[in-house]
């Protein structure tokens, strides 16, 4: 195989462990984004259980209180009010690996705020080499009715981006993907 299409391959290679990552549904009550961030994990569950780090994976400001039944509130920086606070409960986590949190607030706007009785999102952190991190984030308990399926691709839109800002945060850094453009800067 040419050079060449070896350095395409592996660049390719990276930015799809980066920004491509996967977003899959497991059955129908149950909702999968998944991806890599080039971080090692201790950075990656940061961005994810402290304020400064949701402020980073979103830009919205954020108050996380990091304990069981403790509360993680974010809001737009627009909203002047806590009608459009979204507030999620800190149901478990074994840090640097699992984070298990459900919605007890939906911003008011929000066409689904109806549907968030019985759902709930597990995030797992798996070391994937020294500074690589591999996110999964689990919707689950959504039901067929329209809110909850609203529901269900709101999270999914919001998670894909969610991911999509951490990979990018961190995007050059892994050697894999430093490699094809010091390769291709030398030819």
């Amino acid at each position: 195989m040419p050079c060449g299409a070896v350095n395409t391959i592996r660049s390719l290679a990276c930015l799809g462990l980066l920004l491509g990552a996967l977003t899959a549904t497991a059955d129908d009550t149950s909702q999968i984004t998944e991806g890599y961030v080039n971080a090692p994990i201790q950075e990656v569950w940061g961005l994810f259980t402290t304020s400064d780090g949701y402020k980073i994976l979103g830009g919205d400001p954020a108050e996380v209180d990091l304990r069981l039944g403790g509360l993680i509130r974010t809001r737009p920086p627009q909203s002047a009010t806590d009608t459009e606070t979204l507030v999620n409960e800190v149901l478990a986590y074994d840090p640097q690996r699992m984070l298990a949190i459900r919605v007890i607030q939906a911003p008011a706007s929000a066409a689904w705020r109806d549907a968030i009785a019985g759902t709930w999102t597990v995030i797992y952190f798996t070391p994937s080499g020294a500074d690589m991190t591999h996110v999964r984030i689990v919707g689950l308990g959504y039901r067929d009715d329209p809110q909850s399926q609203a529901m269900r691709a709101f999270f999914a839109d919001a998670n894909r981006r969610t991911l999509d800002q951490a990979a990018k945060r961190y995007w050059p850094k892994c050697k894999l993907c430093a490699a094809p453009e010091t390769q291709s800067a030398e030819q």
